[in-house]
């Protein structure tokens, strides 16, 4: 598929929250948290939105409204992207300063409330962002996207609806 290592757990949910312990080990790891729900077909491989953990920072992105959504993806592939689209994809996606620790176990809290993620980790919040791709009514599957290496421990996923 052309991207990292994906591991999928189906969890149905409109309003939730995601716990995880987590270690990076180099500078160059990361940790991926995609939310998807492959029954909607208007976006690239059901994404919706993500939450992707450098050691570095932390980037909030919808991408169903961004560029998963299905013509934004094909004009992104065919290099015909205008470049109005190209800016509006910069509000698709917000993306803060947060140095973590390598070698060390972290904790990592996700909450989605409507239109607005929320990330925490180490009982510090990070950021949140609000998008309309967020607000998906469905959350049907996570994935675990991991480009090079991430240790993941004590996975927990609760609805709130």
């Amino acid at each position: 598929a052309n991207h990292p290592v994906s591991l999928v757990h189906d969890a149905q949910f409109t309003n939730g929250a995601i716990s995880l312990r987590f270690k990076l080990e180099n500078k160059k790891d990361s940790l991926g948290l995609n939310f998807a729900d492959l029954q909607f077909k208007q976006v690239h491989a059901g994404h919706l939105f993500a939450a992707r953990i450098h050691p570095n920072r932390v980037l909030l992105q919808d991408l169903k409204t961004g560029r998963m959504a299905k013509d934004t993806r094909a004009a992104i592939k065919a290099k015909t992207i205008t470049p109005e689209a190209k800016e509006a994809l910069k509000a698709k996606q917000k993306s803060f300063k947060n140095k973590l620790e390598l070698n060390t176990w972290h904790q990592l809290l996700l909450e989605i409330t409507g239109e607005t993620l929320t990330a925490t980790i180490n009982g510090t919040p990070i950021g949140t962002f609000t998008s309309p791709g967020i607000a998906h009514p469905t959350k049907r599957t996570l994935r675990l996207a991991i480009p090079k290496q991430a240790i993941i421990d004590d996975l927990k996923i609760w609805s709130r609806d």
